[in-house]
């Protein structure tokens, strides 16, 4: 491209045709008008007279003028002018798109794909092979042509880490197999990170290296901590710059389930200071609501951090059996229990039927043996409900029936009368030590000090279910702590007295961490590596680069010490993480961390990460060139005498008209009208829709397979569906459409940004997509086929909900048809749905479980239905199903589910719901 006066021309040698104005106007002017010819009677007088001069009009000066800017206008307009052109670098040859594609670049992301969309623009003009690598998870680089990388800027995210030294090495190796030169224009993040001298340094050797960074700072929020009745929030920077204010939002959930902000604080930077502080003084019970901390006006990882259990003081209510013993502290059932609870619970003291509706986390009993029967039920319900009873013993305990002859509903096992006593006269020996741990105790990992020992206890009965039951035990096999689970709560009983009368367990460190462990107390600070020995940590919920979280789906348990002491990766994501009952949160960044800014040498070019877009004004020239004509044509006809007053105003309306065409062109009212027609098409009747892959032959059996299923539908069920419409995600509303039939091609193009935007809306909006992979045959659903693989990279950008196999009760297998297969074309029974909520119970009496009233917005299977619901014009099937009788059955079946799909989809799960239907028997007579 050739650049003039700040404007670039994509054939600058047809501005050569400019040279031949001056001979055009030459010959223009040489030209006189057309004469006038009028028939004048009088003119008869003058026949054979001859004029010895004659004398030539010529053409006005301005009309020539204007002749020759509307040539000018063609020749400028087709040498493909272009304003804001952007600079050709210097290089040929391959290139190396580098990414840091961390949490530090997701809140100008946009930036980054708009300067990656310009950078392939360019090597595509300049016909450079493209490959694009990321360093926070990088991949063997494949050098392509840029237009096909193009299409794949949609589905390029940041990760939710730093580039590590792993990740670097990697990408190191797979450059260092690539043959032969490259140039590398690296988009950096602005943050420093191990092995980037290294990375460099291997760059360099291979080609040019150019890197393209904001100079804005990187921002990030460490975790919060809880201090002085406080919640401490520090924020800090890459830069120690001018002073600065930065907003942090405290987010969870109000009483009534909404996600709002519940508080807000401001920091400072100092000017020349990289960290930043606020507190925030807020009642327990708002403090338990909160889930995150962020930075207003930040979307990235960096900037958010979760919160666990570490900031939420549970509430703990004690209750004991007998009173304290004035002037006896250290003898009161409660007294090491308030000594080890106090620094990190909320204790409640009452008696017990008044606790209970405060709902506390833990009830402890020290020593109670007898209950009452109002008590015994509302503490039974209340731990069904999720609640946790922590037991001790006690000589009351010890010399009562409870849980004698039968277990007791509220003791996790049956008790010995009288119980065992040792190291005394009479006993049965020395005082016994703990055993260590075993794996499947929440106590495995901990170190059990030589100086805890038990000289009493209460004896549990041997049964069947006893070696399951127990937690800890001495080190002579007697169970020492038991627990069983009751509802969704539990029971735990410590076959000891909570104070130091039967152990000395009361006074050692290790009471404190076991009742870390049985999440009644919780730790202010991140746990160490010691404290974690032995425990694994299931994710829950993990972030992506922007701070966003999803469910965490099939990922593997962390053991407890990698969990704190390795770095965030592919392997350990940030998010929230469980064991037992304890939350424990792993965020981008720990406490402590200093952002480091990138320092580049001096021989690399930095540039930043703003650009012009390239305006074409080719097409701007041209219709001006057409106006120019036009009124030219006009002028001369004036000029001639061939306009009388109707021609003259008729020809400036013209002219208007034209000028206001140029100003709105006629592609945009084809464009409304098409859209109108295309608004009418889909709402004045139901419509089935499916999603255009440009495979034309695919796209024909999509749509014969929904003129198929709304046939059957017409004539099946009381809905009247019109012709199906194929859709583009681009250009077409969805809105109009309660379903989107989906196949899938390993060669379809990925949606834009924009298409998400619109797929997300409607997903939300209530819409449902089926996904059909289409290869049920050779592979199940995942990622072990090209279509599986294409459809992961469809649907991540998508906001899709935890999904799991359609299960047997879904109202999909009744909406219409009672139905416990859903073949299409192939048979395979795997089709995957929105799981259904953790709490969904099948209520006694009721036939189903009490699911959620909402439509799962996705379906994914791969049994192409389209192929199996096809027909032609006459109706009759376009594609075989199986043979003989067993296939027409498969399509039979096929049908039936279509019919179920669309019923679910425009009645939802009123299949479900069985409230009524008591009251409707009862009105029939039944």
């Amino acid at each position: 491209m050739t650049v003039l006066g700040g404007i670039g021309f994509a054939s600058p040698w047809l501005l050569l045709g400019l040279l031949a104005l001056p001979i055009l106007w030459l010959i223009l002017r040489a030209i006189p008008p057309a004469p006038i010819r009028r028939m004048f009677p009088g003119v008869a007088l003058l026949l054979g007279l001859k004029d010895d001069e004659s004398v030539s009009d010529r053409t006005p000066w301005w009309l020539l003028l204007l002749r020759m800017l509307a040539v000018a206008a063609v020749i400028i307009g087709l040498a493909g002018p272009i304003l804001n052109p952007q600079q050709e670098r210097a290089g040929s040859g391959p290139l190396l798109m580098l990414l840091d594609a961390s949490w530090a670049g997701a809140t100008r992301w946009g930036d980054k794909i708009d300067l990656l969309d310009s950078h392939l623009t360019e090597a595509g003009r300049a016909g450079r092979p493209v490959a694009i690598l990321r360093l926070s998870d990088p991949e063997p680089p494949v050098f392509q042509a840029a237009d096909v990388w193009r299409s794949r800027l949609a589905g390029l995210q940041p990760e939710p880490w730093q580039p590590a030294q792993a990740q670097v090495d990697r990408a190191i190796e797979a450059l260092a197999a690539v043959e032969g030169g490259f140039d590398t224009y690296w988009l950096s993040d602005g943050l420093d990170h191990d092995g980037r001298s290294d990375l460099i340094a291997a760059l360099d050797a291979r080609g040019a290296l150019r890197v393209f960074q904001t100079g804005t700072e990187v921002l990030g929020l460490l975790p919060a901590s809880y201090e002085d009745d406080a919640v401490n929030l520090t924020a800090t920077r890459s830069a120690d710059g001018s002073e600065r204010e930065v907003t942090m939002l405290a987010q969870g959930r109000d009483p009534a389930g909404t996600a709002r902000v519940l508080a807000s604080a401001t920091a400072t930077f100092a000017a020349g200071e990289t960290t930043a502080e606020a507190a925030l003084s807020l009642p327990s019970e708002l403090r338990a609501r909160i889930t995150r901390f962020e930075i207003q006006g930040q979307r990235s990882a960096g900037t958010v951090t979760l919160t666990d259990d570490s900031l939420r003081r549970r509430e703990v209510a004690l209750i004991a059996g007998r009173e304290d013993r004035e002037g006896l502290e250290l003898l009161s059932p409660l007294h090491y229990l308030n000594q080890a609870l106090v620094p990190t619970a909320d204790l409640l003291d009452g008696a017990l039927l008044d606790l209970l509706p405060a709902n506390p986390d833990v009830i402890v009993l020290a020593d109670v043996a007898t209950l009452s029967d109002a008590e015994e039920e509302a503490l039974t319900e209340w731990i069904e409900d999720g609640g946790m009873l922590l037991r001790f013993a006690g000589p009351r305990l010890a010399a009562s029936d409870v849980s004698r002859t039968e277990e007791d509903p509220l003791m996790p096992v049956r008790l010995r009368a009288g119980g065992r006593s040792v190291g005394g006269a009479m006993s049965w020996g020395e005082p016994k030590a703990l055993a260590r741990f075993r794996a499947e105790s929440p106590f495995f990992g901990l170190a059990v000090p030589d100086d805890v020992t038990v000289s009493a206890q209460v004896m549990a009965q041997p049964d069947p279910t006893l070696a399951d039951r127990v937690i800890a035990e001495l080190s002579d096999g007697t169970p020492l702590v038991t627990r069983k689970p009751l509802g969704q709560g539990q029971v735990v009983l410590f076959h000891v007295t909570a104070n130091a009368e039967w152990s000395t367990l009361p006074l050692s460190g290790l009471f404190v961490e076991m009742l870390e462990r049985l999440a009644v107390s919780s730790a202010s600070r991140m746990p160490d590596a010691d404290d974690l020995e032995g425990t694994t940590w299931t994710p829950v919920q993990v972030m992506d680069g922007f701070g966003s979280l999803s469910d965490a789906g099939n990922l593997g348990g962390v053991s407890g010490p990698e969990l704190v002491t390795d770095p965030t990766g592919p392997t350990l994501r940030p998010g929230l993480y469980a064991s037992e009952d304890r939350r424990l949160a792993r965020n981008v960044l720990p406490a402590g961390a200093v952002l480091s800014p990138a320092a580049w040498p001096a021989g690399i070019p930095v540039e930043g990460l703003a650009i012009e877009r390239e305006l074409p004004l080719g097409g701007v020239l041209l219709g001006l060139a057409l106006a120019l004509l036009a009124v030219d044509v006009v002028a001369s006809l004036a000029l001639s005498g061939r306009l009388g007053p109707a021609g003259r105003a008729t020809a400036a309306g013209l002219a208007a008209l034209l000028l206001v065409q140029m100003a709105a062109p006629a592609q945009a009212q084809d464009d409304q009208q098409a859209a109108d027609d295309f608004a009418l098409a889909a709402t004045s009747e139901l419509v089935l829709a499916h999603v255009l892959t440009g495979d034309e032959q695919l796209d024909e059996v999509a749509q014969a397979g929904l003129r198929g299923l709304s046939d059957t539908l017409f004539f099946r069920t009381s809905v009247e569906p019109a012709a199906p419409i194929g859709i583009d995600l681009e250009r077409d509303e969805l809105a109009f459409f309660p379903m989107l039939y989906w196949p899938v091609t390993p060669d379809q193009p990925t949606p834009s940004s924009e298409a998400y935007a619109k797929l997300n809306a409607y997903l939300r909006s209530g819409g449902m997509i089926l996904f059909d992979t289409r290869d049920a045959d050779i592979a199940r659903f995942g990622g072990a086929s090209p279509n599986g693989r294409k459809l992961q990279q469809l649907a991540a950008p998508l906001d899709i909900p935890p999904l799991e196999p359609l299960p047997a009760d879904h109202v999909l297998t009744r909406t219409f048809y009672l139905l416990q297969d859903f073949p299409g074309r192939h048979a395979a029974r795997e089709v995957w749905v929105e799981a259904a909520p953790p709490d969904a119970q099948q209520i006694e009496g009721m036939p189903f479980r009490n699911l959620n009233d909402g439509v799962t917005p996705v379906v994914i299977g791969g049994n192409d239905w389209a192929a199996a619901w096809a027909v032609d014009g006459n109706g009759r099937p376009m594609l075989p199903v199986g043979s003989g009788f067993s296939g027409e059955r498969q399509r039979e079946l096929a049908y039936r589910f279509g019919v179920n799909l669309v019923m679910h989809v425009l009645t939802g799960n009123y299949k479900s719901d069985q409230v009524h239907v008591p009251a409707l028997l009862d009105r029939l007579g039944q």
